[in-house]
């Protein structure tokens, strides 16, 4: 179902919310991406790193009344939240779990249930539409986000069901691995550096916008590293659905060469996005959970990564 029109409820994610007077300031020393590109019209990707650069969590970030709402991975609010909390203590602004009062739907090629609800959303990545409590949000090609406050969340998916078929959850994941957007789960925290997931690459980094935590690493790794681990997208010939952040292994270099982002049914196998040593990925001779492992075989991603052009964001 994953290349039809279809909608799902997305109940993998929670919703974490900064708001208050210093809640941009604050969260603009604290995440990835550019609070300064935020507006009522537009949200982005971005994450939230430890120090050493390696991410607690990645979202969406949308603006939303006097402050900011962050969709994650629902293993990994509690912490997040938490650790922002220590952060937050000198500044006007109030972190609390907002996931009970928001009903969220992924939407594929669903502009006419979308058209129906009065949003008529652009093309552009990122892109937000706003019709009375209803939000629309661009997240790739094809694909969409419709966030209902909760008390509407019934009302909002019986006028989904008159023009969409229900999908599941699996095939949202799948369109999103197509798009090649990483995400951190609650298996991968503090394992990747933006950079490995292709942030960078899909909007959610920012080399503009001076001191965040664990900026020095984060930046000196795009103006000065050269990344030898980063994301690819494969297929899998086996029904089993691997979990974030298992093990891929290489037999040529004997060892581990990478760990799965995440995974999806796709057909008669699965897809992923996994986070591999690129001199692995040149040998095509990558495998599952062992040396003798089910064989996994490279596809493309929808995008390239360039450096010169990631940097002027």
């Amino acid at each position: 179902m994953a290349d039809s029109a279809f909608f799902c409820p997305l109940s993998h994610e929670g919703i974490l919310a900064v708001r208050g007077s210093d809640a941009g300031k604050f969260l603009q020393g604290q995440l990835t991406c550019n609070l300064n590109y935020l507006s009522q019209e537009h949200s982005s990707l971005g994450a939230r790193c430890m120090v050493k650069g390696r991410m607690q969590s990645s979202f969406r970030i949308v603006p939303h009344g006097n402050g900011f709402l962050l969709a994650m991975a629902s293993g990994l609010l509690e912490a997040q939240l938490a650790d922002l909390k220590k952060y937050a203590v000198f500044s006007k602004a109030t972190l609390t779990d907002e996931s009970g009062a928001w009903a969220r739907f992924g939407l594929e090629q669903g502009e006419s249930a979308l058209q129906a609800l009065g949003l008529a959303l652009p093309e552009d990545t990122g892109a937000t539409v706003r019709q009375e409590d209803l939000l629309a949000i661009r997240v790739s090609p094809g694909r969409a986000e419709l966030w209902a406050p909760a008390e509407q969340a019934a009302a909002v998916r019986e006028q989904l069901t008159a023009t969409l078929a229900e999908g599941t959850l699996n095939d949202w994941l799948l369109g999103q691995i197509r798009a090649g957007i990483g995400q951190v789960m609650e298996q991968t925290r503090e394992l990747f550096i933006p950079q490995m997931i292709n942030l960078q690459a899909v909007g959610g980094v920012s080399f503009k916008k001076g001191c965040y935590t664990g900026q020095e690493i984060v930046a000196r790794m795009q103006y000065l590293g050269k990344l030898k681990r980063r994301q690819y997208r494969l297929a899998l010939a086996e029904d089993a659905i691997p979990e974030p952040g298992a093990q891929i292994f290489s037999p040529t270099h004997g060892s581990s060469v990478g760990e799965v982002v995440i995974a999806a049914h796709a057909g008669n196998g699965c897809e992923l996005l996994a986070v591999l040593s690129a001199d692995a990925v040149e040998d095509d001779n990558l495998h599952l959970g062992s040396l003798e492992g089910p064989r996994l075989s490279l596809l493309s991603l929808p995008y390239e990564l360039d450096r010169d052009r990631e940097i002027q964001r």
